[in-house]
């Protein structure tokens, strides 16, 4: 699995934050960390990328991001100490802790633990305005539809939302930024998206010609809530300058991970970190305006690493069982 390497990293000497781990023990913290994201021009990357450097100069560590393959392959990274931290999403995150991960069928991502909750990922649809397609029923048997990369949670879970809505297409994968070059060059007919909202590739394509991004009908959300592992979801209008109204989605949560192994003290400081400055946060990536300590709850699938549940208990009175925490 190739990932790419990206983002100076930071160092500070002075911190912003002022937290305890200035009078610690740091002789077992890592010297530097990664993230693990996914594709350039995707939420993951922009946040990810934001959020490590932030906490690097708050914690005066080396800290990067990395560009992956999304999720999936950031489950299997950081669940064999690749990589330090990752993103992913609680579906994929759930298939790979079961052993059910396309990229190592059999294996148990067990050594993978919830660090922070970031925000929801909204499934939505864009095509060009000139394409006629305005709602799901006028995609065309056969079109070309991009999923984002391979083994993302869009391309993961979007080709069976469409079987399930009864759309015929063909299959094409790549990173969200080459995929919208793809789209405005009639080579795609479709891009399906997942990803925090706003999506920049969607940004940027909207700067650059007429697009429509497609909602679901209450028909069509009530059977992706049936059958997949997604909630209810409203794009809002001021999302995007083409939205004229909330656009109706469904969409998934996604959370921060750590290696399991890492140091408690070490993790509940990054934790700290992100957690105690949400402002900063929303101006790294609008998506960020849930990354909040109240959403602790949203973890129903990964147990949590000591150092993050210590956090939670301390800082948002999370209830979280001894047998969802690691080693508990």
């Amino acid at each position: 699995m190739k990932t790419q390497a990206v983002m100076a990293v930071a160092f500070a000497s002075t911190f912003a934050v002022a937290t305890p781990a200035t009078a610690q023990d740091r002789s077992d913290w890592p010297s530097n960390f990664t993230v693990g994201t996914a594709s350039q021009g995707g939420t993951y990357f922009a946040y990810g990328s934001g959020w490590a450097n932030f906490v690097a100069e708050n914690l005066g560590v080396s800290g990067g991001a990395e560009i992956t393959g999304g999720p999936v392959q950031n489950m299997a990274l950081v669940h064999t100490g690749d990589l330090k931290f990752g993103l992913t999403t609680m579906g994929p995150a759930r298939e790979s802790m079961d052993g059910n991960s396309p990229l190592a069928p059999g294996m148990k991502m067990d050594n993978v633990c919830a660090m922070f909750p970031m925000y929801e990922t909204p499934f939505s649809v864009t095509a060009l305005s000139s394409s006629g397609i305005e709602s799901i029923s006028d995609i065309p048997a056969g079109a070309k539809i991009g999923f984002g990369p391979a083994g993302s949670t869009s391309d993961t879970y979007f080709p069976r939302m469409m079987d399930t809505l009864g759309v015929e297409y063909e299959r094409r994968n790549g990173g969200w930024t080459d995929l919208g070059g793809q789209l405005q060059d009639g080579l795609l007919d479709v891009i399906a998206f997942a990803a925090g909202v706003p999506v920049p590739a969607v940004s940027q394509l909207e700067v650059q010609t007429d697009v429509n991004i497609i909602e679901f009908t209450e028909e069509e959300q009530a059977k992706l809530l049936e059958e997949f592992p997604v909630s209810e979801f409203s794009i809002k209008a001021d999302t995007y300058t083409t939205l004229e109204a909330d656009a109706r989605s469904v969409s998934m949560w996604n959370f921060a991970i750590a290696n399991c192994d890492l140091p408690a003290s070490f993790v509940k400081e990054v934790v700290n970190v992100v957690m105690s400055d949400n402002e900063r946060m929303v101006g790294i990536h609008k998506a960020a305006g849930s990354t909040l300590p109240e959403n602790w709850d949203k973890n129903k699938v990964l147990k949590w690493h000591p150092g993050a549940a210590e956090w939670f208990k301390e800082n948002a009175g999370a209830e979280i069982a001894d047998d969802m925490i690691y080693g508990g």
